[in-house]
């Protein structure tokens, strides 16, 4: 959003006013209708996804280039992984399986590394949205639960109903809630990372809806929220409507996300979506439109359910108009009112080499990196002139 240089610079003279400063430590992240706040002043969400962070087996020297990189764009928040299920000990991992029994890692290799994560997050002034499972098979997830509790092969919705397997993913979750309790580093916690009724293996019951999912969230967000009142909690889903019963799986329900009526559930206090119109083949009349679309929709249940809602992954490849895109889906967020945003994903330069590349990742010396750093402080200024307006 090109504001003019008047409100710009009007809103940028507020921001020491209206809002703490992004390197604050004291406090934690509320939702106050549409918006977050810290200490009572706004806090915006802006910044990027670093799944990576915690389990390269980084030194904590290099897990502070990252976060610094990331801090020079003018980020406040940073999304990252706080889960990695294996079968055998191998770099970093935080939940070991032997047969049907989890084991925590609380040792160097696992929880202790994430506390260096938290601390170069703190040192760089980043808040922390942490994603405890994810519905792919990328880092353990869901299925890992389900092949060692049930068996290999069993159906991936099993997740969202097998009493053993919720009770063995609450356990692991009860482990970083409580260890976490008291820090604000953490600005929220979700409950995975893009859940579905089917995962990586295409395996499924047959039976899992959009109520399964819902009722599963419900659970678990109660469950959380019993346990820690200090943070935040979202669902980390990729915000797909239930609006029709068309062929159009973005808007009726057939990944079994219905995201308005899990954004109106109590125990959850943001909503989230995610942007991938190249890889979910949604491109009429074109990517860069559909995604303006997408991101009204979601603003448009923000204001209905009044609460905040985050863009908290989107991307498109360098081939694929890019730049051009990302300047349409930046202005939209910031002029549309949606709350924040975060990109997929950071890239840093190592001492050993780049950070991981999917094709996505967006390195200090990107085009995008600039226009990062740009529109975070539009998107502060939007905040700030709102609160004193």
């Amino acid at each position: 959003m090109k504001l003019s240089a008047t409100s710009v610079s009007l809103a940028l003279a507020a921001l020491s006013l209206a809002s703490p400063s992004a390197r604050d430590p004291h406090g934690f992240v509320k939702a106050e209708g549409q918006r977050f706040t810290l200490n009572g002043k706004p806090y915006t969400v802006f910044g990027s996804n670093s799944y990576w962070v915690g389990l390269m087996g980084y030194t904590t020297d290099e897990m502070n280039v990252a976060f610094r990189d990331i801090a020079a764009t003018g980020a406040t928040t940073v999304r990252t992984l706080g889960f990695n299920e294996v079968t055998a000990p191998s770099g970093d991992y935080y939940q070991l399986w032997k047969g049907s029994t989890p084991t925590i890692n609380y040792g160097p290799t696992g929880l202790k590394n994430f506390d260096n994560v938290v601390a170069a997050a703190k040192a760089n002034g980043i808040r922390l949205i942490v994603s405890l499972t994810n519905n792919w098979g990328d880092y353990g997830g869901m299925d890992v639960y389900v092949n060692q509790i049930i068996g290999k092969g069993e159906p991936h919705d099993y997740f969202y109903t097998n009493s053993r397997v919720i009770a063995a993913y609450q356990n692991y979750v009860k482990a970083w809630v409580e260890r976490y309790i008291d820090e604000p580093t953490i600005f929220a916690w979700e409950l995975a990372n893009e859940p579905r009724c089917i995962g990586s293996t295409s395996v499924s019951s047959g039976t899992c809806t959009t109520t399964t999912i819902t009722n599963w969230i419900k659970t678990m967000s109660a469950y959380i929220k019993s346990l820690d009142r200090n943070h935040l909690l979202g669902v980390g889903d990729e915000g797909w409507f239930k609006w029709s019963h068309t062929m159009d799986g973005s808007y009726n329900g057939s990944h079994g996300i219905d995201f308005d009526v899990n954004l109106a559930i109590d125990t959850i206090d943001f909503g989230t979506f995610h942007l991938y119109p190249f890889s979910w083949s949604e491109q009429t009349p074109s990517a860069m439109i559909w995604g303006h679309d997408w991101i009204k929709n979601h603003y448009n249940s923000q204001a209905k359910y009044n609460k905040p809602v985050l863009m908290e992954e989107f991307g498109v490849r360098p081939e694929q108009n890019r730049i051009a895109t990302y300047e349409n889906w930046y202005f939209t967020v910031i002029d549309s009112g949606l709350t924040g945003v975060l990109v997929w994903q950071a890239g840093s330069n190592l001492t050993n080499g780049p950070t991981p590349d999917d094709g996505y990742a967006i390195y200090p010396n990107n085009p995008v990196y600039h226009m990062e750093q740009a529109y975070s402080l539009q998107l502060k200024a939007r905040d700030a002139k709102s609160r004193l307006s």
